[in-house]
């Protein structure tokens, strides 16, 4: 079908043809959490893109978008000719609203808007080039009277990547450091999800810079790239990490006991302090606060510090293994930030300094014991 319609389109006008591809990808995607069926779907898109191979002769261009990027191998290999422009600093503005296009084309509209907050809640994607704004964030942040809300996350919700977290047992705390190579950014296969991968490819992680590593190969640094993705995404991982729904609920009481354990029957994810790790960072990042995991003293490192408001919080994590827990006194976990002066450092930064010790029971599925000072 489609070579006939190439062909009487060209045949029509006595001109090449040109042909436009939005969502390339949009069928695989579509089936994602379904192996089998994404694998059909590609074996389908395959053979459809390979007709433009055919039809080279009687096209002037093509042109594709996606969310994700696959590998020429696994969906267009009948089609070698194709130039990827994803990270190619020419067009790294062409898929955003850069400043200059705001204050310009949207000035009357945007009059009286506060350009910071604007720029933190919308700006920040990079394409190695000027960081530009989500066009649909914008045309909707006009169309209601200037009113700041999560307005691609209302779309829809990144349940899969959630999923894929935790199948994959990702630590969370290492998405506040994340540094890949060429590699990582540049193909996605439906048999080998690498999660970084399709968080930036989908947008919910940016380039911060790039750089050259001591073998000259082109590295990049990842980054959330605004407000609205940052509190949204993170909201969804408290969600899917611990089933929490209502964050007044109070730590102790509602947070790892609402952890739904029997996605996890399968694996010792929940038998490691990293998964409780994670289930905090993703609490304590849906607040907004700054967090730095494992922070590095000069007598070891805290397994994790938050800073929120005027409080700074220095925790160190313990899990325990006893059928039946008992307190333990002195606190372990409070004891080994206290020996080994973990918080020293932020006792001259004029904030309120809290050394927090937490402990985990692997039969009681809970918090059982919190100490601080």
């Amino acid at each position: 079908m489609k070579n006939e319609l190439i062909m009487a389109c060209q045949a029509s006008t006595g001109q090449k043809v040109v042909v436009l591809v939005d969502e390339y990808d949009k069928p695989i995607l579509d089936n994602i959490e379904d192996l089998a069926v994404a694998q059909q779907m590609r074996e389908g898109l395959k053979d459809l893109y390979a007709v433009l191979k055919t039809q080279d002769a009687n096209l002037r261009f093509v042109f594709m978008t996606g969310v994700t990027k696959f590998s020429k191998v696994s969906l267009f290999s009948g089609l070698n000719q194709l130039k990827d422009i994803s990270l190619s600093p020419r067009f790294a503005t062409i898929c955003g609203y850069t400043q200059t296009d705001l204050e310009t084309t949207f000035a009357e509209p945007l009059a009286g808007v506060d350009w910071a907050k604007l720029k933190q809640w919308y700006n920040g994607y990079n394409f190695l080039g000027d960081s530009v704004y989500n066009p649909y964030d914008i045309l909707l942040f006009l169309s209601e009277d200037h009113s700041y809300r999560n307005y691609w996350f209302e779309t829809g919700s990144p349940s899969f990547l959630i999923k894929l977290f935790q199948q994959q047992r990702y630590f969370l705390p290492d998405l506040a450091s994340i540094r890949v190579g060429e590699e990582i950014l540049d193909s996605f296969d439906v048999e080998r999800i690498n999660p970084i991968t399709l968080l930036y490819q989908s947008g919910y992680l940016t380039i911060d810079h790039s750089y050259r590593d001591a073998m000259e190969e082109l590295g990049f640094v990842l980054k959330v790239p605004n407000r609205e993705v940052q509190s949204a995404l993170h909201v969804h991982l408290i969600s899917g990490y611990a089933n929490l729904q209502e964050q007044s609920k109070t730590l102790r009481e509602s947070l790892f006991a609402a952890i739904p354990w029997r996605n996890f029957t399968n694996n010792d994810l929940p038998e490691t302090e990293g998964y409780y790790a994670s289930v905090l960072y993703a609490f304590f990042a849906s607040l907004n606060a700054t967090i730095i995991p494992e922070d590095i003293s000069s007598h070891g490192q805290a397994d994790l510090t938050v800073m929120l408001g005027d409080y700074i919080y220095v925790m160190e994590i313990k899990r325990d293994d006893a059928v039946e827990y008992q307190t333990q006194q002195p606190s372990p976990a409070l004891e080994q930030i206290r020996s080994r002066g973990y918080a020293d450092k932020y006792q001259a930064s004029g904030k309120t300094v809290l050394e927090l010790g937490l402990i985990f029971n692997s039969h009681a599925r809970n918090l059982v014991q919190m100490d601080w000072q």
